[in-house]
């Protein structure tokens, strides 16, 4: 996220379609060299932090490849997406400034994934400007998942084990081991079902922010929640975030705070595919695959 004011002689034109959104639960958003867990809501419980019952390393490896699995399940979803970010004036307490969209994840004729715009209003915001690692985060880091694939680009080390309302959690800090260019990273920490081995709620800051003074690319920290929506697989299905972004000034301006509440719900799940019904004579045989017996001599 950059600052619209500061931005604007250089860009007069949002570069994004959709803000990448965060929750600091009051605190500040910056540049850090490390994260911070942000302070959880009450259905946390307390963290038992002795050591795990298996080896921390054999839980890693085992959620790494649930997650693989989840992930190529969820990329045969459709899911409709709802963002909402505001900009809050600290002296009122009041919205000054809005921006929402919605989004459809869908699939087109060729079965490509591809996102439909549902809705989307002009925007009110005027003291911030989205960049494009915004939209990146939303598409990809927030809904976060930690891959058997992805693991290598990351420490992950075994923190406690905690109950979620009535899930008992593995919780790890996760970190990027090298920050590449063009490429977002969660800095944060993870509960991981015991049970279904499933991160199932995710807190922390995608990464890097860009500090260069006067076009600071700043993102506040996040959290999701995942549920089971089919049985299965844990889905994302809410993203909550507020905090304070600060900018600390160029070309002229003074440094500038921007308070950001904003959210995103993604509903709707439904697996993409085809149905198809035989007909046979005029019957249909769709679940046993084999014509009527009556049509093949069989009694």
């Amino acid at each position: 996220m950059r600052n619209w004011w500061r931005n604007r002689v250089r860009n007069r034109i949002l570069t994004t379609t959709i803000l990448a959104l965060g929750l600091a639960f009051g605190a500040s958003a910056q540049s850090k060299d490390s994260f911070t867990p942000m302070p959880l809501d009450s259905g946390f419980g307390r963290m038992d932090l002795s050591a795990p019952s298996i080896p921390a390393d054999q839980i890693i490896k085992q959620f790494a490849a649930k997650e693989t699995e989840f992930q190529e399940a969820l990329n045969h979803y459709t899911y409709r997406r709802v963002a909402r970010v505001q900009t809050i004036d600290d002296d009122t307490n009041k919205v000054d400034g809005e921006w929402y969209e919605v989004d459809d994840v869908i699939f087109n004729p060729d079965g490509a994934r591809t996102e439909k715009v549902v809705f989307a209003p002009a925007s009110t915001l005027t003291r911030v400007m989205m960049s494009p690692s915004d939209l990146q985060d939303i598409q990809h880091g927030y809904p976060f998942v930690l891959t058997t694939a992805d693991l290598p680009d990351y420490n992950v080390t075994y923190v406690g084990k905690q109950k979620v309302d009535d899930l008992d959690c593995y919780v790890f800090d996760v970190a990027p081991k090298v920050i590449e260019k063009h490429k977002r990273y969660l800095d944060g920490r993870i509960w991981v079902d015991a049970t279904d081995l499933q991160i199932v709620v995710t807190n922390g800051r995608m990464v890097p922010d860009d500090t260069k003074r006067g076009q600071e690319d700043l993102h506040p920290p996040f959290m999701t929640w995942r549920q089971q929506v089919d049985g299965h697989y844990w889905f994302p299905v809410y993203t909550k975030g507020e905090g304070v972004l600060h900018f600390t000034g160029g070309n002229g301006y003074m440094g500038d705070d921007v308070h950001i509440r904003d959210t995103v719900k993604y509903t709707d799940y439904k697996r993409f595919g085809s149905t198809t019904t035989i007909i046979y004579n005029g019957q249909d045989i769709t679940n046993n695959g084999q014509p009527p017996a009556s049509q093949t001599g069989k009694k």
